[in-house]
């Protein structure tokens, strides 16, 4: 299937430093994504407990600290492959800015970090952290077995809001199924965008026998999933405010949302991934930050 355009690498940092380096190593920028999401677990929570400083604090090392060591390892696993393909091909393993000793330090200092802002946090919290931990660290290898990996890596960044909402409470929400449908608008949506961005390396992943919606169903079926998967992210955003008991300006946030994905999708088609950069980063990150935004303003008018 032939490409208008296949687009390069996108929010890499340019510099000779090792932090430039670090920072583009994890792809520091898409923080953002579920960031906004762990903070909405936060706030969520701050309807049935109180809400400190150092909580905040602790939570959002959390979630930096293994979203940073999920990288880090899943550039070490992937580093063949990505020497392979030429829009990876200059990440940081395979062209020699970082090796892989080096980078299996920042992974294990980062899973460190991790475990202790768990343990700071609550038992809860620290008893769970290993078990989120093995889940974003064995994503890396879904791609090697299964066209769903895209599922497995929404259900890694849906621990975000889960894991911000025990930071606070350190027990289970009430209703049970709030904080299911908070994590499933969460990994529903993640899902949905990385399948889109599957579809650049869809004749690369086919050649090299990797796995991937876009393979196994061609580009433009992966799309329409990724369609289904983003109405759900909707519905399950809205099943989540049902039982949070949110007032009128979450209601305006999950339209925001619902109104960003469709045109999120507009930008995308299967033989045009000209724009896929801003469908992926830019629409993503201000999708996150703008039901965020909702959500803290729907906290703190009522």
């Amino acid at each position: 299937m032939s490409r208008i355009a296949t687009p390069r690498e996108g929010q890499t940092f340019i510099g000779p430093g090792r932090l430039a380096a670090y920072a583009s190593f994890v792809k520091l920028p898409h923080t953002v994504f579920a960031l906004p999401f762990a903070l909405t677990g936060v706030v969520f929570a701050s309807r049935h407990a109180q809400v400190t400083a150092a909580i905040v604090g602790w939570a959002m090392l959390a979630f930096t600290s293994v979203r940073f060591a999920a990288m880090a390892f899943n550039r070490i696993v992937d580093r063949d492959i990505d020497a392979r393909n030429p829009r990876t091909a200059m990440r940081e393993i395979p062209s020699g800015r970082l090796g892989v000793r080096e980078a299996t330090l920042l992974a294990v200092v980062a899973s460190a970090i991790f475990l202790l802002s768990a343990w700071m946090l609550n038992p809860l919290c620290f008893a769970l952290a290993p078990i989120a931990l093995a889940w974003v660290l064995g994503y890396s290898y879904s791609k090697r077995f299964t066209q769903w990996a895209h599922l497995v890596l929404g259900a890694g960044l849906a621990i975000a809001p889960v894991g911000g909402y025990l930071a606070v409470t350190g027990r289970w929400a009430e209703p049970w199924w709030m904080l299911i449908a908070l994590a499933a608008a969460v990994g529903t949506w993640v899902a949905g965008f990385d399948i889109l961005y599957a579809l650049q390396d869809e004749e690369f992943d086919r050649t090299n026998g990797l796995h991937s919606l876009p393979v196994a169903l061609g580009g433009s079926r992966a799309i329409v999933v990724s369609r289904a998967l983003h109405v759900a992210t909707v519905l399950c955003l809205a099943l989540a405010g049902i039982g949070a008991g949110v007032d009128v300006w979450y209601w305006g946030g999950v339209v925001a949302t619902a109104a960003l994905l469709v045109y999120e999708h507009s930008l995308v088609r299967a033989n045009d991934l000209s724009r896929l950069d801003a469908a992926f980063f830019t629409m993503n990150g201000v999708i996150s930050l703008t039901f965020f935004a909702f959500v803290l303003v729907d906290r703190v008018t009522l």
